[in-house]
């Protein structure tokens, strides 16, 4: 079982920026994939970044350029950087984690509300 702890969401103005971070409560160097989606109301749930064991990350195409995302191995911790923040980033985030083991597991932070308007 892997519990995980969003902080960092808020409110910012267009262009501004924000740091989400995921502290899990296991070494993340065993965790495959650890990753941030958002949901925004009355929409799906969809992959905001994610970033392998490796080191390889991948982006949703209204992210690229803006959004970046890290592990810090050490911290057992995922950081979000968002910068030049849309009122479209308007969302609940959520931090993922796919650990190697147990097959098919998936777990799930709580979710960090993140605001963008003027």
């Amino acid at each position: 079982q892997v519990q995980l702890v969003e902080s960092g969401g808020g409110s910012a103005q267009p262009g501004g920026s924000l740091r989400l971070s995921c502290a899990a409560s296991t070494t993340i160097s065993r965790i495959y994939y650890m990753g941030w989606y958002r949901q925004a109301p009355g929409k799906q749930r969809e992959l905001v970044a994610r970033a392998t064991i490796g080191g390889s990350t991948n982006y949703a195409d209204s992210v690229k350029g803006r959004f970046t995302i890290s592990r810090d191995n050490a911290k057992n911790t995922v950081y979000l950087q968002m910068n030049s923040l849309k009122p479209e980033d308007t969302a609940v985030y959520y931090c993922n984690a796919v650990p190697l083991l147990p097959p098919g597991a998936d777990y799930w932070g709580q979710g960090t509300q993140v605001t963008v308007s003027s």
